[in-house]
């Protein structure tokens, strides 16, 4: 096709340094600026898209065919997409799957989402590893109209997440019940019945399949907003208490979490979290956390535990991390990343807390970590039975 009639670009990716990559945009037209990560899950955009945890993000896909399984209700980790865009090799291609209810492209129109296709991901991803995680200004526009040097200038002014609180963003605004359980064939979701182990879970951004295997593992659970403090949730009588994933900084988030997990753990309750309310948990206990480069975003990252020798292939989202080095006396670590090292898991000494760094109830992801909400459940059963 002669210059003249090649079709202008419709999306740019402005990244900080001045950096400028072209595509061709869909779903909403618009701006936004944000952290860009990349993910290198093979299936589950859709989860990931609605993962809370990728609030303040946009996400890069390393694996290029986005698109065909369309979208569908079922597949939803929230009530709409949290990550702010999101970049791919190829354009979306049209839905070849029988559980499609709709479009990606008409989705993500509908929630106001951003996306790019046709941007190199391999170079941008290669980028990412060796610089850090940038601050990006993504925009779609059907008439590709950019003012590049706005764009840059945005991306460039943009605070970052360190010392960010978005759990508060992301959490419910009230409590609510939650009883559905995990998805099986043929019949899908289903419903817990009777009487159970009495969890309150805090939503720092809550996956709706956490809350699903907290269920189908035999708990009743209620989810409390992220800024509830320790009466509150000690006044639903819990047997147990569970911190649940989340955006953000966690330092930041500790302001007003850290003190409601030091009141639940002078209880002597079992507590169990996992991403941001393993950081959460590791402040509580005196440990600092870290911003990490890129981060680990993916369905495929080896962890090991130290104290089995056993390797599981785990499923993570996160940007900070716990230092290790910092953990104190009577506050074990447990998990360990075979990619490089960082933490993914700790335990307290003579108590039934516990939390690791990735992602149990995976979605998109392995489940080969699924039992740590069996071992969570033990804990309260063996509480009751004392």
């Amino acid at each position: 096709m002669p210059a003249s009639q090649t079709p202008r670009p419709t999306a740019c990716l402005a990244l900080a340094d001045g950096t400028i990559l072209y595509g061709k945009g869909f779903g909403a037209p618009g701006e936004t600026v944000a952290e860009l990560v990349f993910n290198t899950a093979m299936t589950g955009y859709q989860e990931i898209m609605t993962d809370p945890s990728y609030a303040g993000q946009v996400v890069t896909f390393t694996f290029p065919h986005v698109g065909n399984v369309g979208v569908n209700a079922e597949d939803d980790e929230a009530a709409r997409p949290f990550a702010a865009g999101m970049v791919v090799k190829w354009d979306p291609t049209e839905p070849s799957n029988w559980r499609a209810a709709g479009r990606l492209t008409d989705w993500l129109g509908r929630h106001g989402r951003i996306g790019v296709g046709g941007v190199d991901t391999r170079r941008l991803t290669r980028a990412i590893r060796q610089q850090g995680a940038p601050h990006v200004a993504l925009a779609h526009d059907p008439e590709g109209r950019f003012d590049i040097a706005a764009l840059v200038a945005r991306a460039r002014a943009w605070r970052g997440l360190v010392g960010l609180d978005l759990a508060r963003d992301v959490s419910c605004t009230q409590s609510y019940r939650w009883d559905e359980t995990r998805w099986a064939w043929p019949a899908g979701y289903g419903r817990r019945e009777g009487p159970g182990l009495r969890v309150v879970a805090l939503d720092y951004g809550a996956k709706r399949n956490i809350l699903r295997a907290l269920a189908s593992a035999g708990c009743e659970v209620t989810v409390l907003p992220a800024t509830a403090t320790a009466a509150e949730v000690l006044a639903h009588r819990p047997e147990g208490v569970f911190l649940s994933n989340g955006p953000g900084d966690p330092a930041a988030t500790g302001e007003y979490a850290v003190p409601m997990i030091r009141g639940v753990l002078d209880a002597g309750l079992p507590v169990f979290g996992i991403c941001l309310g393993h950081q959460m948990l590791a402040l509580a206990l005196g440990a600092r956390t870290v911003k990490m480069n890129h981060g680990h975003h993916g369905a495929n990252h080896p962890v090991k535990d130290v104290e089995t020798g056993k390797v599981e292939i785990t499923s993570m989202n996160h940007g900070f991390t716990v230092d290790s080095q910092t953990l104190p006396e009577g506050v074990v670590e447990t998990h360990v990343s075979l990619f490089d090292g960082s933490n993914c898991g700790i335990r307290m000494e003579g108590a039934p807390v516990f939390s690791v760094q990735y992602h149990p109830e995976a979605s998109p992801g392995p489940q080969d970590s699924a039992y740590l909400f069996d071992r969570f459940a033990a804990a309260m059963r063996a509480r009751r039975a004392a």
